[in-house]
């Protein structure tokens, strides 16, 4: 095997983490002993729990000696809920790590390395760099950005409408494509739609037929706090917290703030009425991704702002017409310029899905 087949296996590792381990990375690790046998591996399993290298290591016991460490991401040189990779790492005897790509926290970001290389230990990055950065596009954004990955998910009719006219609720995809967008919302940390959304349709933006491992934080932008209490979001607590992100002017409707804190709703206040401020304050919330669901004009502002990373598309084999509400208004956009763009035959439906930009 070579290198990039030890690198392949960690990544497959790693991707059994997803959806339990945010606002940490997806990480797997393989323990490689000096005549080519993969004598330990790992994946992290859960945000607070072991990393996927002291997996890895205990399971490799004294072959890790003189070995080689692969893995996902940078090892870890700090104190946060568990103790430094990089320690346990010199402790085995390794000998060798390859990481694939450099973890971009601020806390880490090259400095272990640094401690690899001052303890004797030989360190190569850049094997599998690509799909590993794809991997955790998510807690890439939140570092870098200090906001959520941004995933635009819509539901269309072929002629590009989401609705068969402004404000009227219209349900367009099929159960295959409906199934499948549970799983995604299963992945994610939180669904977010604006207040029209609420108003319009009164959703639970829950997970439905898929089995979720956390709770899943929902939440609504409101910079006028107009949910209203009884919305049915208010009645589902016990799948996740409920975010309601307002404005100062809209958190001084003080008899509106409290009936929704009486319902449970956590009321956010961004610093300004943009929505990347509003962004900026769920990352403080640990939310690194975010499956934004509606309605057309939080959708618009996310794209005019820049701050959409990856379009999700159902498109339906209906045609609603000219009346219909158009995905973004007209904005320039076109499914054959995303990055990666991926297909997929659901039922009667077609899922285009892929990134704004290219990932890195």
């Amino acid at each position: 095997m070579t290198a990039d087949d030890y690198m392949r296996r960690a990544l497959f590792l790693a991707a059994c983490g997803r959806g339990r381990t945010s606002p940490n990375p997806m990480v797997g690790a393989v323990v490689v002993s000096n005549d080519g046998v993969i004598v330990g591996q790992g994946f992290h399993q859960r945000a607070g729990g072991p990393h996927a290298e002291v997996h890895a290591l205990e399971m490799a016991g004294d072959r890790a000696r003189c070995g080689t460490l692969y893995c996902t991401l940078e090892p870890c040189c700090h104190v946060g809920r568990t103790g430094p990779c990089v320690c346990r790492i010199v402790e085995a005897g390794i000998g060798q790590v390859v990481a694939a790509v450099q973890d971009p926290n601020p806390a880490v970001n090259g400095r272990g390395f640094e401690y690899l290389r001052a303890h004797g230990v030989d360190v190569e990055t850049g094997v599998g760099a690509a799909a590993a950065a794809r991997l955790n596009q998510p807690f890439f954004t939140l570092m870098r950005e200090r906001r959520p990955f941004v995933i635009l998910k819509a539901a269309t009719s072929l002629d590009g409408r989401i609705a068969a006219a402004p404000g009227q609720r219209t349900d367009l995809t099929s159960a295959a494509a409906r199934r499948h967008a549970h799983v995604v919302r299963a992945e994610v940390d939180a669904i977010g739609v604006g207040v029209g959304t609420i108003l319009i349709d009164d959703p639970l933006l829950t997970v439905r037929g898929v089995h979720r491992e956390r709770p899943l934080t929902r939440v609504v932008f409101d910079r006028g706090m107009r949910t209203p209490a009884p919305a049915r979001l208010l009645s589902t607590r016990d799948a996740g917290p409920v975010i309601i992100v307002t404005t100062a002017a809209g958190a001084a409707r003080a008899d509106d703030r409290r009936r929704l804190e009486d319902r449970g709703a956590l009321i956010a206040v961004a610093r300004d009425d943009t929505l990347r401020s509003a962004l900026e304050l769920l990352a403080s919330h640990d939310v690194a991704s975010l499956l934004l669901e509606g309605g057309a004009a939080l959708h618009q502002a996310a794209w005019d702002d820049d701050l959409v990373d990856f379009v999700r598309l159902y498109v339906t084999p209906g045609v609603l017409g000219p009346r219909g509400v158009g995905l973004l208004n007209g904005r320039r956009f076109a499914t054959g310029d995303l990055v990666e763009r991926r297909v997929e035959t659901l039922g009667p439906d077609v899922l285009i899905e892929g990134y704004v930009h290219r990932p890195d």
